[in-house]
């Protein structure tokens, strides 16, 4: 079963990049929609535009596991500080964050996550940019036609409303071509991570293993429709 690691080879390429001494918050992207209401009254919202996005569920057949990734994030990172330290966010302006003294161990700002990416490239169907993604992050070169569609939704419907597409693919030890590891050049610091079968469902309800709720929709999804008709040993 998996152990737990600190996660500071992940996460200190991107620490370093932000001062010690603060934390700028960028609006970038970030929408106020203000609607009037028949009797006067405004109701605002804010939303932040981004782009739909495409996750993988890879299941390694020549060993029976699944291929996950397992990166730092910012936004998790800080989550968990300002749980662990509130006083740090209270009577601050927009532009900066008190120094964190203690600053908190990296490991608590890495997920488990799908294979996934964002759709940013309108020449590529959704099925090509999925391939795409799981040649850079897990390094297996899969046809476009080894796909399957298990269903699209929408995420982040509080903030964002974008769609994601989920797609299954099966893979083998010959169809791996390289390490993966995403794109450094891009920011992106991924480690491969393989989780057995027999271990899947352990894994996904451990809450001890920070992850998405793609990686457990998609592990039960599996049980459901592909685990039925795998050889039986």
């Amino acid at each position: 079963m998996l152990e737990e690691t600190s996660g500071d080879h992940l996460a200190q390429p991107l620490l370093r990049q932000v001062p010690h001494s603060r934390l700028l918050c960028s609006l970038v992207g970030i929408i106020k929609l203000i609607c009037k209401k028949a009797n006067g009254a405004k109701k605002f919202w804010d939303f932040m535009r981004t782009h739909d996005s495409v996750s993988i569920l890879i299941f390694n057949t020549s060993r029976q596991c699944f291929v996950v990734v397992k990166q730092f994030r910012p936004a998790v990172y800080m989550c968990e500080v300002e749980r662990q330290h509130p006083q740090l966010f209270q009577n601050q302006d927009k532009e900066s964050f008190s120094r964190l003294e203690d600053p908190l161990p990296a490991v608590v700002g890495v997920t488990y996550e799908l294979c996934a990416g964002i759709v940013d490239k309108p020449h590529l169907s959704l099925e090509e940019i999925a391939c795409e993604e799981i040649l850079e992050e897990c390094g297996y070169r899969v046809p476009v036609t080894n796909l399957k569609k298990i269903t699209s939704y929408r995420s982040g419907v509080g903030v964002t409303g974008s769609r994601q597409t989920l797609f299954y693919a099966e893979v083998t030890d010959q169809m791996r071509t390289s390490e993966g590891g995403g794109q450094p050049e891009e920011g992106e610091l991924i480690e491969v991570v393989e989780i057995p079968l027999e271990d899947s469902m352990k894994f996904a309800y451990d809450e001890t293993f920070p992850k998405t709720m793609g990686v457990i929709f998609s592990f039960t999804w599996f049980q459901n429709n592909i685990a039925p008709k795998l050889p039986k040993k």
